[in-house]
Parts: structure tokens; C-alpha cells; sequence
């Protein structure tokens, strides 16, 4: 099975596979972990981005894109679209954030990707509470690994936590995980 890990850092500078951005529908940048990473990638994403937009139209909440990491150690980015919190149900933005966490994983194992970082999808601007998103990451993302298991290239999956709250949530989720009462 693929190894699950939590780290605290800056997920801009991760040498692996393939990063995943909380993005918007637009896939435009923007603030937070969204912008961090487009302003560190460059300018190609950005053009690839709008490229996908061109052809395909907005992305829908819950689904995923793959571009190229442009100047970032990565070699890809999936973008993919988590729920606001205030524009859908308590149940509605679970699964929509689940479809986040699988599509980006299903992206990474259709690109041979070994190694994924996941920052935290929807806990900033989009408001999704800290405390419910972190066990639905750790619980899809350990759902899909068992369920994929020797039908993937998927080896490590890092969680990626800029902050205190975030990375004590997530870490707690994980250790529950694989600790439960």
C-alpha cells in the first residue's frame, strides 16, 4: 500500500510527481494556496489553464485538471475544485469534497504518478470547517488507495498543511485512521 504522510510546509516546494492546487472554477489563480502556486510555476500554467478553460468550459466542483508544474520542482499540477462551504449542504460539500480527493487521485494514477501532495482542499476562503474536511481527506484518500491497490503507480501521498490548525486536524485524522477506538 501506498504510504500516507502529513507534513507542514510549503507545498510549492515538494519534489514529487504530482502537487495538487485547490483551485478555483475558473482555474485562474487566486489567493491563498491557489495563487502561492500559480505565482511560483509561472506564467505556463496559467496559459495551459486557460487553454483547458477555452476547450472545456468552467470546471465543475469536485472534478480535476492536469497541467504540466511549469518552474515548480513538480512535474505536474492537478487543479481540481473544491466545494464553498456557504453554497451547498453539509452533506453535499462532503461528497463534493470526496470527488475532489478521488478525481485528483484517478488523474495521478492515469499520468503513472507516483507521488501525490494534496494541499488542504476548500479550508481557506472556500470556508469548508478544518475539523469535518480533515477525516473526509484522510478517509477518501485511504479509501481509494485500498480499493486501488496493485492498480496504481501511486507509492506516497503527502497531506500538505501550511498552518497549525490544518496540519494538528489532519494529523489527528490520520492517527485515528490508524488507530481507532
Amino acid at each position: 500500500m501506498a504510504h500516507l504522510e502529513v507534513i507542514q510546509g510549503d507545498i510549492t516546494t515538494l519534489k514529487v510527481d504530482v502537487i495538487v492546487n485547490a483551485a478555483n472554477s475558473a482555474l485562474a489563480g487566486g489567493g491563498g494556496v491557489d495563487g502561492a502556486i500559480h505565482a511560483a510555476a509561472g506564467p505556463t500554467v496559467l496559459e495551459e489553464c486557460r487553454g483547458i478553460i477555452d476547450q472545456e468550459g468552467a470546471c465543475a466542483t469536485g472534478s480535476s485538471v492536469v497541467t504540466s508544474a511549469g518552474d515548480l520542482p513538480a512535474k505536474w499540477i492537478i487543479h481540481t475544485v473544491g466545494p464553498i462551504w456557504e453554497q451547498h449542504g453539509p452533506a453535499e460539500s462532503a461528497t463534493l469534497l470526496a470527488n475532489c480527493y478521488t478525481s485528483s487521485l484517478d488523474a495521478a494514477s492515469d499520468i503513472a504518478a507516483t507521488s501525490i501532495a494534496f494541499a488542504a482542499i476548500s479550508t481557506g476562503i472556500y470556508g469548508f470547517p478544518k475539523e469535518l474536511a480533515a477525516p473526509i481527506a484522510v478517509s477518501t484518500v485511504a479509501t481509494w488507495l485500498d480499493g486501488n491497490l496493485g492498480h496504481t503507480t501511486l507509492q506516497d501521498v503527502i497531506l500538505v498543511c501550511f498552518d497549525d490548525d490544518n496540519f494538528r486536524v489532519i494529523r489527528r485524522a490520520v492517527n485515528d485512521l490508524k488507530h481507532p477506538n
